[in-house]
């Protein structure tokens, strides 16, 4: 039996409709809708947005999700687990589940020693669930052997809005995914090119438009059949 293909929402709320009140109501409700239909993983990427700003809307999105799903454990190994990129600090003040780290962060090493260090009576996990970016192989495999629990390679068919970036293509997703960690695609991932990111090996997809754009029940029924 194939293993069930892992879904990593990343939030982008200048892609929604309205003026900011409005973009974050309509960020909220998609991460709310995210949680309720079962995608695995939401990365909170609103880069824009001042320390204390992204910490209010991580502490939103979390009272979404808690709300949303429908099965969640005391440790949270259930349901829908929410990442904050780049934010280790944010992510232990607000209890999120761990981080996204670019390759220009701090290693997912230093991010275990720090929350060990500070989550103490804090309410995020004892242990930060940690997601890499990463481009080439060479990415994944320092990736894995620094504690990552999983790579987000990228762009795979290109990236939106910047069509002067050269793709990945399949055949270096496959490389990548002989990884011992779960590597994810990400880059112009839909649900009609999906399968064959599976095909290559992927554990699963990753997308911004993908679930901002779609009815997100539909998409994670067509991806989990696949």
């Amino acid at each position: 039996m194939a293993a069930r293909c892992l879904l990593y929402y990343i939030t982008d709320r200048s892609q929604l409709r309205g003026d900011e009140p409005a973009r974050r109501r309509a960020l909220l409700a998609k991460i709310a809708e995210a949680a309720q239909a079962g995608v695995d993983y939401i990365q909170l990427r609103e880069k824009d947005l001042s320390a204390r700003e992204l910490e209010m809307l991580a502490r939103d999105a979390l009272s979404a999700i808690r709300n949303s799903t429908p099965l969640r454990t005391e440790h949270r190994e259930l349901g829908t687990r929410l990442l904050i990129n780049s934010r280790t600090d944010i992510a232990i003040a607000v209890g999120a589940d761990g981080v996204h780290l670019r390759s220009e962060d701090v290693s997912p090493g230093e991010v275990q020693r720090v929350w060990a260090l500070c989550s103490a009576g804090a309410p995020a996990r004892e242990r930060p669930c940690i997601a890499a970016s990463c481009h080439v192989q060479d990415d994944v495999d320092h990736a894995q052997s620094r504690g990552a629990d999983f790579a987000v390679f990228a762009p795979v068919f290109g990236k939106t809005g910047a069509p002067g970036t050269q793709p990945t293509g399949l055949a270096a997703l496959q490389e990548a995914c002989r990884a011992k960690i779960p590597v994810l695609a990400l880059g112009g991932v839909t649900m009609e090119n999906a399968a064959s990111c599976l095909d290559a090996g992927a554990a699963g997809v990753a997308g911004i438009r993908l679930f901002q754009e779609n009815k997100i029940e539909d998409v994670v029924r067509t991806l989990r059949a696949l």
